[in-house]
């Protein structure tokens, strides 16, 4: 790497440590950072509770739109100029900040809506952020008068997923001009009102202002770091679509005792079906599912063998006395294909179990794509699968007629389109920078992870955008996201904004 003059000689020093005059010196940086909590940590903590106050499920407009109101003015007091875009649903913020001409600019995606929310299900009320230490609940004033633990975590639906992108960059860049550290990039930002929903409008959104987004690189900042809570830089994530299954039987319900042994169970059915799919190890059995998928390269299996391994204390963590993968990482597995059963509807239980033989039952299940693979590949694999098992595909609910013709009826369900996975190179120059970058500021070499488990849609942004994509994480591995309870950790906040402040001011001066 090489770096070039940006600030006075007095202020900068090599990254190796050599005085020279190149870049800032992250380790005076590192100071800076760490003392940025007692300083500005209640401050930031209060941004952070007044964002998290606004509810964010996408499908209701008019909250979304008071979030992007608030980031708007959040944003510009920081010297962005921004506006509110739409193509028919939520609205996404688009922001920039100009500095040089001269400089790199680096696009940043971070998203601001969040999944729903089923307020029964929380210990503390989704939209009331509310600051923990351990399972103790603290006073929010009195926290915030005394020192901050790292330690303490803050409940809010979006803490961990994913409106914290937004206030530490902000503070990111308020640590910098209290200390008068230059920023080394130009910066725009690129932010979601919609993901959690599949971002339906983002291609028509990215067509109609991808002019004004043009970039060196582009940040996705979203997702979870590794479980050991070392930090990461990601460089794929997975693709996703789904299917729901309904297997059909009588046309009304039956008393199971009266025509039990000899009216088909649309229940057992769909449980013999779905038993077909994978083997207890979670290998995938459907001929032909794998066929399309890109192998794993060298340099990623090396990234991989370099990480610390997390399994047995997240098995035991997790209570869990088995797990699937025959032994294998799991950053490896997570670089697979992946069906999971995420829902079955047939009947009730417990008290609301009934003796009867249900007219039909449903499955959903979420597939996840690695490279390679495409929606309509795997979509034909299943069906082809499905019809070997001796079944008559539908895609509507069936007529009597129907039910009588074929004795194993089956309605598939694709539903949405869904998205492909998403790889970089993970030796490409822009990754080279990065890891300079952080290695330099946190005085140790981040983990590279080729892909994450989760998906993102970042299929679009490397369709329409001419630009390298590179992740970089910040939540705490066991924030809840989409489930209760949802949480961030307050130390991963303050890291982020070391690690914001950190490639601001020093991507720019670093070149291949």
């Amino acid at each position: 790497m090489k770096l070039r003059l940006l600030i006075p000689p007095a202020l900068v020093v090599l990254l190796t440590g050599a005085q020279a005059p190149y870049a800032y010196d992250l380790t005076t940086l590192r100071e800076l950072v760490d003392g940025y909590p007692e300083k500005r940590g209640a401050t930031m903590l209060e941004d952070f509770r007044a964002l998290l106050s606004l509810p964010n499920v996408s499908t209701r407009q008019e909250d979304m739109l008071a979030n992007a109101e608030w980031i708007q003015e959040f944003i510009g007091q920081r010297g962005f100029q921004s506006r509110v875009v739409t193509a028919g649903r939520s609205p996404y913020v688009l922001a920039s900040r100009h500095v040089s001409d001269d400089l790199p600019t680096v696009l940043i995606y971070a998203h601001f809506d969040g999944q729903p929310v089923l307020p029964s299900n929380w210990a503390t009320p989704p939209f009331e952020p509310t600051l923990k230490n351990g399972a103790e609940t603290l006073d929010w004033a009195e926290a915030m008068a005394g020192p901050l633990s790292p330690e303490w975590r803050i409940y809010a639906r979006s803490a961990g997923d994913d409106k914290a992108p937004v206030i530490a960059l902000m503070h990111a860049i308020d640590l910098l001009e209290a200390n008068d550290v230059p920023l080394s990039i130009n910066i725009k930002l690129f932010l979601d009102g919609e993901e959690e929903f599949g971002s339906p409008t983002l291609r028509g959104i990215l067509e109609a202002h991808g002019a004004e987004l043009d970039a060196d690189l582009m940040l996705f900042c979203d997702g979870p770091m590794h479980q050991s809570r070392r930090r990461q830089l990601v460089f794929g994530v997975r693709g996703d679509t789904a299917v729901n299954l309904t297997t059909y039987g009588a046309i009304r319900p039956l008393h199971s005792g009266h025509y039990g042994n000899w009216a088909p169970h649309p229940t057992d059915a769909l449980i013999r079906l779905l038993s077909t799919l994978k083997d207890e190890s979670g290998n995938i059995l459907v001929p032909g599912y794998l066929d399309e998928m890109r192998p794993i390269s060298q340099a990623e299996r090396d990234a991989i063998a370099a990480m610390p391994r997390v399994e047995e204390r997240l098995q035991n963590e997790l209570a869990l006395g088995r797990v699937e993968g025959d032994g294998r990482r799991l950053e490896e597995l997570v670089m697979m294909p992946a069906i999971i059963i995420k829902g079955f509807q047939a009947g009730g239980v417990g008290n609301r179990a009934r003796n009867i033989i249900l007219p039909s039952a449903t499955a959903a299940l979420d597939l996840r794509l690695v490279p390679g693979q495409t929606v309509a590949g795997v979509q034909r694999a299943l069906s082809t699968h499905f019809e070997n098992q001796g079944y008559h595909l539908i895609d509507t609910d069936p007529t009597p007629q129907q039910r009588r013709e074929h004795p194993k009826l089956l309605k598939v369900d694709f539903g949405e389109k869904g998205y492909r996975a998403f790889r970089t190179r993970i030796d490409g120059p822009e990754a080279e920078k990065l890891i300079e970058i952080v290695e330099a500021f946190d005085q140790q070499r981040p983990l590279l992870t080729p892909t994450m488990g989760g998906s993102l849609p970042i299929y679009l942004f490397e369709d329409l955008l001419d630009m390298p994509i590179i992740i970089l994480p910040i939540a705490n591995h066991d924030n809840n996201q989409h489930g209760r309870d949802e949480n961030l950790r307050l130390a991963n906040l303050f890291d982020a904004v070391g690690i914001y402040a950190a490639v601001l001011s020093a991507y720019g001066s670093v070149e291949p």
